[in-house]
């Protein structure tokens, strides 16, 4: 038997501001850290004013929010879209303002060695935040944490309770992730004066807010900034374990400790990391997961549910991976941008590989390809590499979603991501996800996994299912042959509504479906014997777009209803994911789990 091999890399700092280029450690309880979730409700008002910009030239931070003008109770952490009857709301575009008072222990505060950190788990997409009305900081982003050190002015006020102001915009431009545009619409005779629209070029609903826990954490001045675990196998010691990914007696909790000395007395601090055991390689036609071929049979999900839109929900999170034990699933891709890090704790304990992927969807602009494009996304994929670089879970990078990668400056472009991907992490493949229909795709020759969306029978060629197998076929053909790599179909599926039946099957049925996939699954069998390495049906759910004439309130293509209900559909892919589970004897981790 060989021995597991752990590398952990520890950064420590000394009463430092947040490191711009610092961990990004998810806070948890230890005999030196505190943590203190702010959850619940909130004081929330929306700015409508023409501009969208009166909360900054009235300066609401400075005091109360309920002193600007009038507020409401809005929970923490959900998409504020759906919470209210204001139809204005809905689909509101601009800032949004929400303040809580909280009050911080005396222990905290008196206590001049203690850091007391603010952290916003994801607020989308553009935030600042103050404390007292002082501006603490400010983020980028909606998809991934953001803190601030606010000890210094907690301690201003001691004694008394804290004001936290955040405010929050979803204006989406051509630079931002994922990218967007504003059109004002100057028709008087049409529009109102000053009316204005946000177009996207994805195919979710741009929900909004705080989407993530909001918490207080402490940590002593000398701290343990960040931890990096490399594990690897000596000889073969996963050896016939692998059939449970990953291994049982894999699982460790290491505790970190630094020591300092300051003056007469020792600083210290302690941080525990849950670490599993696992390696991955790539060759020219397997996956490999500890040295053993790995086959992915999963799906492609959203964080997005009635009411709370893609606010965390802990009865959700735990009601979707016991539908993923009933599928059989052993894996799923982020679709379309980093999910909430209690998911992937959540994928860790259970065994469930991921492919962990930015919120590069809709790039499809020529202006979204520029060098401010291109530095912003840098940014994100470190953000993203630095949260989730020590999950055993996430096993390959997304750096993108279809992006208009036939439009030449899409090859630099990616090869700069995936290059950049690859020195932030050596120890992971790196993919970007493809339209099967582009011919030649100028970002391919740079991944490690060719990842590829079709949907034939459905997008073209539309109600012909007798001419997937060979479309299929072509598809596979053509890009192995081209790029001599494993490829995963990351994306296949028909829109199927609820209870609406037709035999023989027509768009838009169940039974439609549930052909579509019996269709694409008969090809997968026949190149899963050569070099295709995964197949993930999108999507697991029902989920909330935009409103067009494409789209009947959302996305029907999910296995699951909204609800969580099974259409036809999830039969099928049930029968299917066990049935190669018990051929490749490589079960899910959960395999105990009974298989009726």
């Amino acid at each position: 038997m060989g021995r597991l091999l752990f590398a952990v890399c520890v950064v420590c700092a000394w009463d430092a501001a947040h490191l711009l280029g610092g961990g990004m450690l998810f806070p948890r309880d230890s005999p030196t850290r505190e943590v203190k979730e702010l959850n619940g409700l909130w004081s929330f008002r929306a700015d409508f004013s023409p501009g969208r910009n009166a909360g900054f030239q009235q300066a609401w931070f400075s005091g109360p929010l309920r002193e600007s003008g009038p507020v409401i109770d809005m929970p923490v952490p959900a998409s504020y879209n759906d919470i209210t009857q204001d139809a204005r709301l809905r689909d509101f575009v601009g800032w949004v303002w929400y303040e809580k008072e909280v009050w911080i222990a005396v222990r905290w505060l008196r206590d001049g060695n203690t850091r007391i950190m603010l952290r916003v788990g994801s607020a989308h997409y553009y935030s600042v935040v103050w404390v007292n009305g002082e501006k603490v900081g400010q983020h980028e982003g909606g998809h991934l944490p953001f803190e601030a050190d606010i000890g210094a002015v907690a301690r201003k006020r001691n004694g008394t309770s804290c004001r936290i102001t955040i405010a929050v915009n979803n204006t989406l431009d051509f630079h931002t992730l994922p990218p967007g545009r504003v059109e004002y619409l100057n028709h008087p005779k049409r529009y109102p004066s000053g009316y204005f629209v946000q177009s996207t070029h994805f195919d979710f609903f741009n929900y909004a807010g705080i989407h993530r826990s909001v918490l207080l954490y402490t940590t002593p001045k000398v701290y343990i900034d960040d931890i990096t675990v490399v594990t690897n196998f000596s000889d073969s010691v996963c050896g016939g374990q692998h059939k449970q990914w990953p291994p049982q007696n894999s699982e460790h909790q290491p505790v970190v400790q630094v020591t300092a000395e300051a003056g007469n007395s020792f600083l210290e601090d302690m941080y525990s990391l849950p670490v599993g055991v696992r390696t991955v390689q790539v060759t020219s036609t397997q996956f490999l997961i500890n040295n053993k071929p790995f086959y992915f049979h999963g799906v492609n999900k959203h964080e997005d549910s009635d009411i709370r839109g893609k606010g965390l929900d802990w009865p959700l999170i735990v009601k979707d991976f016991n539908l993923l034990k009933w599928l059989g699933a052993n894996s799923f891709r982020t679709s379309h941008y980093p999910y909430a890090e209690e998911v992937l704790q959540m994928c860790d304990r259970h065994g469930i590989v991921v492919i962990g992927e930015s919120p590069g969807v809709g790039i499809k602009d020529v202006q979204s390809f520029e060098n401010a494009s291109l530095a912003h996304h840098l940014v994100v994929m470190e953000e993203l590499v630095r949260r989730d670089k020590n999950h055993p879970s996430v096993v390959m990078w997304s750096v993108a979603n279809e992006p208009a990668a036939e439009m030449p400056p899409a090859g630099p472009y990616i090869k700069t991501l995936v290059a950049h991907t690859k020195l932030l992490d050596w120890t992971r493949p790196v993919t970007f996800i493809t339209n099967s229909n582009f011919a030649m795709d100028h970002g391919v020759p740079y991944v490690d996994v060719v990842c590829l969306n079709s949907y034939f029978s459905w997008y073209q060629d539309q109600g012909h299912l007798e001419v997937i197998s060979l479309q299929l076929n072509e598809q596979f053909e053509d890009w192995h042959g081209k790029y001599q790599k494993p490829i995963i179909q990351s994306e296949y599926g028909a829109d199927a509504v609820p209870g609406l039946h037709n035999d023989p099957p027509l768009m838009f049925t169940e039974e439609y479906q549930k052909a579509m996939l019996e269709s694409y699954h008969s090809t997968f069998d026949q190149k899963r014997k050569k070099y295709l390495v995964g197949e993930l049906v999108w999507n697991f759910a029902d989920f909330m777009t935009g409103q067009s004439i494409m789209r009947v309130a959302g996305n029907k293509k999910g296995i699951f209803t909204r609800q969580r209900q099974p259409k036809a559909g999830a039969y099928v892919i049930r029968e299917r994911y066990w049935r190669i589970a018990n051929e490749t004897g490589v079960m899910p981790a959960w395999s105990r789990y009974p298989c009726q």
